[in-house]
């Protein structure tokens, strides 16, 4: 087909928008209902998570304790549909994963609460958490695969980018939309039905998702490679290394993106649209850093960037939420903090996709790819919000989460240091890209 033949492997010429679009518009959505998850996990705690008598604190972290379940289904997900991936190719697994995450977030927003159904609304709810899980750990390994492969030369770090970018891009759409109904809605309405809507949207925006997909070519890269018999134990060592490098990433992510907007409310007693506000805020921080720092890294490597962006919130985490902790600081002064806690995080998203993929050949990429990046965040993202609130909640001490991200970042820098284990077997596996310097992430290429 023409698409096939203007994008074949090597010839660095431009790659489908259709393809960029279609394998990055998953996340979006994938991100989108997580972010309006966590931005409403305080009415959803009341709803789903707190009977009569129980407490608002015990509700949200049960609300968290579902979140994280869902978190862990994401490596089984990853090695179940990454197997199918590398298998089977990338494009039916795309077309399979975005069907079921567009049913189970609609679904969310039609599930009968606790005052109706009793105890069977909690479990409703999880049930459908862990679907979501299963479908996106197998959204990010096949997305990140579609994007890399129809990459030209010397440009993976930037269209990797966009995987996460679409991440800020749904995180923002769902902060916007809560922010939206926040200001409509009475506190009432928002808590009685209003909750509703953000997962109700989902479903018109991933037959849209679906659609593209459907129209999708499978990648160059996956058919005109032959099958390869790599050693499992350097396919495991490359998993652990990829889960290490991006743990504070996930960590950092959630920290200051997702779980802000209830530490805000429970731990410093900020309203529901100041908390939201600083989220969309941090957001943005996010969002304007990750295109910059993917194409940085096709410059001077994936692994600079990233330890800059892990340096930085090993550095600066206590200090910013110290900022929003102190009420004689200026408003402006705390949107500042916000900003730049996104920032930083973004110079870690944007290397990060075109860095796993990089770490993997083509018959093993979606599955490895997307387990290291699955176990990475069921630990330190699905975890985060649980981790956060309870740990403040025991030890009153407010900065638990700048030490959370901090921590795991630390961890990353060192991961970073480390080579992969394939270096060891690049006659046998990999592929090759001229455009790329050897100091460029972890390229394995064929001899």
């Amino acid at each position: 087909m023409g698409l096939d033949r203007a994008e074949r492997v090597g010839e660095g010429r431009r790659p489908s928008v259709r393809a960029l679009v279609a394998g990055s518009v998953g996340n979006f959505i994938e991100w989108y209902e997580f972010g309006a998850y966590g931005y409403f996990a305080t009415v959803i705690a009341e709803r789903f998570f707190t009977p009569a008598g129980g407490g608002t604190v015990e509700g949200l972290v049960k609300t968290y304790a579902s979140f994280a379940l869902a978190f862990f289904f994401r490596p089984v997900g990853a090695a179940l549909f990454g197997r199918l991936g590398d298998r089977i190719g990338r494009r039916p697994v795309l077309i399979l994963v975005i069907s079921l995450m567009t049913v189970t977030t609609a679904l969310i927003g039609a599930l009968p609460t606790y005052a109706t159904v009793g105890v069977l609304a909690p479990w409703l709810l999880t049930l459908l958490r862990v679907l979501q899980g299963l479908s996106a750990g197998g959204e990010f390994g096949g997305a990140v695969a579609v994007m890399t492969e129809f990459a030209p030369p010397g440009r993976r770090g930037l269209y990797g980018a966009w995987q996460s970018f679409t991440v800020a891009l749904g995180l923002l759409g769902g902060a916007g939309v809560a922010a939206v109904l926040a200001s409509l809605l009475s506190e009432a309405q928002l808590s009685a039905w209003g909750w509703r809507l953000p997962f109700l949207l989902a479903l018109p925006m991933g037959l849209g998702a679906l659609w593209l997909r459907l129209r999708l070519d499978e990648t160059p890269t996956f058919r005109e490679e032959s099958a390869e018999s790599l050693p499992a134990r350097d396919v495991a060592w490359a998993v652990a290394l990829g889960a290490g490098r991006v743990m504070g990433w996930a960590a950092a992510g959630y920290a200051f993106l997702v779980v802000l907007p209830s530490y805000l409310q429970t731990a410093l007693h900020a309203t529901f649209r100041e908390a939201l506000t600083a989220t969309v805020l941090a957001n943005l921080g996010f969002a304007v850093t990750i295109i910059p720092a993917g194409l940085l890294s096709d410059r001077i490597g994936r692994r600079p960037v990233m330890l800059t962006g892990a340096g930085l919130v090993v550095v600066l985490a206590v200090p910013l939420l110290n900022v929003l902790q102190n009420d004689g600081t200026s408003t402006p002064l705390k949107g500042l903090a916000v900003l730049l806690a996104g920032a930083v995080v973004g110079l870690m998203a944007g290397p990060g996709p075109a860095l796993l993929a990089e770490m993997f050949p083509t018959r093993v990429r979606c599955t490895g790819l997307g387990l290291a990046y699955a176990l990475s965040n069921a630990v330190f993202s699905g975890c985060a919000g649980l981790i956060i609130t309870e740990a403040v909640k025991r030890t009153g001490n407010v900065d638990v989460p700048a030490y959370y991200a901090a921590a795991a970042c630390a961890v990353s820098m060192l991961a970073l240091f480390k080579n992969t284990a394939f270096n060891a077997t690049a006659g046998k596996a990999g592929w090759t890209d001229a455009g790329d310097r050897p100091d460029v992430g972890d390229v394995v290429r064929r001899h």
